[in-house]
């Protein structure tokens, strides 16, 4: 079933059966490289399981990005509830499997989560969330017009928080 779909893409629910394609982008080392390390295949399963736990906790969370064009999986990319800095707060997150980096998919999909975000879940702001380090995700969320929200340090690494409001 597609929640979310763009000029491009589909959004739908992960299911278990995503494992190998996931681990693709979740398991390799420079994808993670602003994560503490690579996940392994026990932690991609349970990465699939948290999510399918936030459906029904929050009616959303990572979703699977699928190119329309081959139905690929290249990735997830939604909307999760983050405790930034003390503050449980509705994230847009994003995994694209590096074959399939500059093209502007997490762009795309980043995008059609905001708009969900606002227009079915009804959320007044949401938010982005890393490393000081990490400029491509600072980068998607620039593109889909967010601003920084304020930045702080959290176990010696400085972060930042950028944020777009529903402006109706």
């Amino acid at each position: 079933m597609k929640i979310i779909e763009t000029e491009r893409l589909y959004l739908r629910e992960l299911v278990l059966d995503d494992k190998e394609e996931l681990s693709k982008v979740l398991s390799d080392s420079e994808s993670m490289r602003h994560y503490p390390e690579p996940f392994s295949e026990e932690k991609v399963e349970n990465w699939i399981l948290w999510n399918i736990d936030s459906y029904q906790k929050y009616h959303h969370g990572l979703w699977a990005v699928i190119l329309k064009d081959g139905d690929q999986f290249i990735g997830d990319c939604g909307i999760t509830m983050q405790n930034i800095d003390n503050e449980l707060l509705p994230e847009i997150g994003f995994h694209i499997i590096k074959d399939y980096w500059n093209n502007g998919y997490a762009t795309e999909a980043a995008l059609g989560c905001k708009q969900y975000a606002f227009d079915v879940l009804g959320y007044s702001k949401i938010f982005s969330y890393t490393t000081l380090d990490n400029i491509p995700s600072q980068r998607v969320a620039r593109n889909i017009d967010m601003q920084t929200y304020k930045m702080f340090e959290k176990n010696g690494e400085k972060q930042i928080v950028q944020v777009a409001y529903n402006n109706d």
